[in-house]
Order: structure tokens, then sequence, then C-alpha cells
């Protein structure tokens, strides 16, 4: 039986080394990278931020035992290797449709946006240098340890208690948007309807005045806004607030972020194993945690703050949905998979968009063996923890923490758990 195949085969996947990245060896990305390759050598005093697995040129992954790209590979057999049906509906000739990473987060990453493939094209003809593509980039967190984010904007009506409660962010919004908002907003308005339309431009406007305010205008208030979650945390309608202000602004002093993220974004905290989807046009930003990220595959990013990078406020503005969900609503419900069968569970984190979904296999009840039928698309899988095994195409190989494989469409595979430990994720792709 020969041991090399096209089909199925281990990966080296690159890393990026950010400055908001987890330190050495507490990053996961460090840990996996390390326990992969020995060759890859743990700095204690650097930042391990992202584990890139695809196809995406910047980083692509190689197949493990000859150090081939996977893209070249997939370039050889594009039909075979992503499925005839995935290449016609993505027009793919050596690239899979999505991107799957692990991130490490010490310091919050920039407040963005991602935009949708419409305003993509028009960004990308608009503006070549900031805007390298003309796709869409929507994204979903799958969380490894406690996570903290801001995602989407807050329920209007807490925007205006905000409003109300905090002087710096009326200072900021002006006294007559603030005052139209609270009396305006549409509380329990239907999604789509007269109401909430009104609602999204109330919001639009007060956002807009924070970050269209003059720099000075914001450090000054800032200042204020500190000072405030040091000596009155009281004053704040929600208390993770005050802890969460003094965090970010030692990270970014004085940032407007303080104000556009904090106070007018949902502060979103998810437990290990739960997962969030964020749309085309939704604002958020990750402040802490591990987590498996999965997004089409695209770098096309809008920036509001927490960054040093080039902010497009005009876009910005013009861009988001203004949807005000709470936060319970940004968590994704996974489901049980139905293609899968045997020891252990699937749970299928399956985004409203056709590029990717992925799936999380436990054992924690029972060791043994799992079995997936074949999928209509490619798919790549990393084990997070634990110990076991992976067989397709009549090879087994060894799954340990930060090996990372990559399944070819047709491909039926059994994972089996040589304890309860084992964790694994798989990013997949398929026509319907």
């Amino acid at each position: 039986m020969s041991n090399v195949s096209d089909t199925f085969f281990r990966l080296d996947a690159g890393y990026q080394q950010y400055d908001w990245g987890k330190i050495g060896s507490s990053s996961a990305v460090a840990q996996y990278a390390a326990h992969s390759d020995p060759s890859v050598k743990i700095e204690e005093d650097k930042p391990y931020a992202e584990l890139w697995m695809g196809t995406h040129p910047k980083v692509p992954s190689l197949r493990h035992d000859d150090k081939k790209s996977l893209r070249d590979i997939i370039a050889n057999d594009p039909d075979r290797l992503l499925g005839s049906a995935i290449v016609k509906k993505f027009h793919l000739s050596h690239e899979l449709p999505f991107l799957f990473k692990v991130l490490s987060i010490n310091k919050v990453l920039s407040i963005q946006a991602h935009p949708d493939k419409a305003l993509g094209k028009v960004l990308r003809a608009q503006d070549p240098q900031h805007y390298p593509d003309d796709n869409h980039k929507p994204e979903m967190a799958v969380t490894l340890t406690d996570f903290e984010g801001l995602c989407g904007f807050k329920p209007l009506e807490e925007i205006a208690d905000e409003l109300n409660r905090i002087s710096e962010l009326r200072n900021i919004v002006g006294e007559e948007v603030s005052s139209e908002f609270a009396q305006k907003i549409h509380s329990g308005a239907k999604k789509g309807s007269r109401e909430d339309e009104e609602n999204r431009k109330l919001l639009q406007a007060v956002f807009s005045k924070v970050m269209n305010a003059p720099d000075d205008v914001i450090a000054q208030n800032a200042q204020g806004l500190v000072k405030r979650a040091h000596e009155r945390p009281g004053d704040f309608n929600k208390p993770d607030l005050p802890n969460l202000i003094i965090r970010l602004n030692a990270q970014f002093p004085g940032d407007v972020g303080l104000f556009c993220g904090c106070l007018l974004l949902n502060y979103c905290k998810l437990h290990a194993g739960e997962g969030m989807f964020l749309r085309a046009k939704d604002p958020h930003a990750y402040i802490s945690g591990d987590i498996i990220e999965c997004m089409a595959a695209s770098d096309n990013v809008v920036r509001a703050g927490f960054t040093p990078k080039f902010k497009d406020v005009k876009n910005l503005v013009s861009m988001l949905t203004y949807t005000y969900d709470p936060v319970e609503e940004q968590k994704m419900k996974p489901t049980s998979f139905a293609k899968s069968s045997g020891a252990g569970e699937t749970m299928d984190f399956d985004p409203p968009i056709e590029e990717f979904a992925v799936l999380q296999t436990t054992f924690k009840e029972a060791i043994g063996t799992r079995h997936f039928e074949a999928l209509e698309g490619p798919s790549i899988l990393i084990t997070t923890k634990g110990s076991g095994e992976i067989t397709a195409d009549g090879i087994t190989l060894k799954a340990e923490p930060g090996f990372v494989f990559f399944i070819a469409a047709s491909t039926p595979v059994e994972l089996k758990a040589l304890d309860k430990d084992f964790v694994t994720y798989r990013a997949f792709s398929e026509p319907n």
C-alpha cells in the first residue's frame, strides 16, 4: 500500500508574528507550530499571532512529506481535489474558497468591518493599494479558550442610556444628535420595517459623529472617560465596561476605539467551544483568547479604531449595516452533523454564506472511531487537543495538537480517538 496520496495528506502550516499575538509558549499558535514541526523553536519574548492553513499566496501551506505547496498540488487536478462543482461555483483553479486560521490574541485587534462582494469590487477599483482583491470576507470564530471581543452594535436603548450617563460620549456626538437619537428611536421595531430603517439612520448619525470627531476632541474626552472608569465605575450601565475601557486604553491610549468600540459595540464573552459569525459590513474586534477562524479568501479590511493603520472613515460610515442585535444573537447555534456517525460528537458551525462551514469533533464521552461520509468539496482539518489517528484513502496518519491535514473532495474519513481529550476542527466547502 502506497503511503503517498494526493487526496489525503498532512500539511505544514505557516505562522505570522503580528505584535497583537500572545507571547512565546502562552500562544496556541506557537504551541501548534512547534509541536507539528520540531525545527520551530519558540522564542519566549516574541508574539505568535496566526497560523494559516490553506492556499493563500502570502503564507501557503505545504505538503509535509515533500514541501510542495498545496496551491501547486491543487493546480495539477482541481476538479478531482476540489470537486468539479466547487471549481465551477467559485471559479477556482488552484486555491480553496476559504482560509482557515488559528489566532492567539493578547492585544485588541483593530475595530474593523469587511465589504460585501459588490462593495469589494468598488473599493478595489477605487483604491487597490488598501483593498487588494474584490472579494467579500465574512468570518466565523470558534473559541479554543475563553475569548472576549466586540461584535455588532448594541441595542439602541443601551446606547441611548450611555449617551445620557456618559458626558464624554455626549460631548463627542453633540447635543443635537444625542437628543434626536434618544427621542426618536423606535423600541421593538421589526427588522426591515420603516421604523427599523429610521433606527439605523439614527445609529449611523451617532457613529458618524464619533468617527469624524477631531483627534484633540477624542483625546480630551478619552482622558475623562478613563478617569470616570477608575473613579466612578457605577456610572456605566454594564459592570464589565470600566475595566474594559481601562485595559484597552493601556494598549491604545486616548483612541477613538474607546468610544466607537467599548461604548457603541456589544462586548462579547465566549467560553471554549462557542462560536460567532461576523457578516460582511458588521463592525467587530477581537480582544483576547485563542480561536479557530475561518473566512472567505480575502484581505479586505475597513478599519475604525485601535490601529495605527489606514482608517477609511468615509467608506466605513457609509457601508455598515447598522444592525443592533443583543450580544446573545451574535453567537452561533451549531447543529449535529448528519454525515457522521460512531463514537464522539460532531457539531456543525454553518454560517449563512456559501464558502465554508466548520465541524468540531470531540470524544468527551467515549474513545472510539467516528466515520465521516465523503463531502462534495475540499476540507482542512486541525487537531487542537489530545491524541488520535485519521484514516482516509487507505492511509492512517497520527493526529496530535497542531497537526494539519488536507482532505480532497469525495474522500470518506475516519477519526479514531486515542484519548478523551481528542478534539479536531475541520473547515470544508460544499456546493450546496
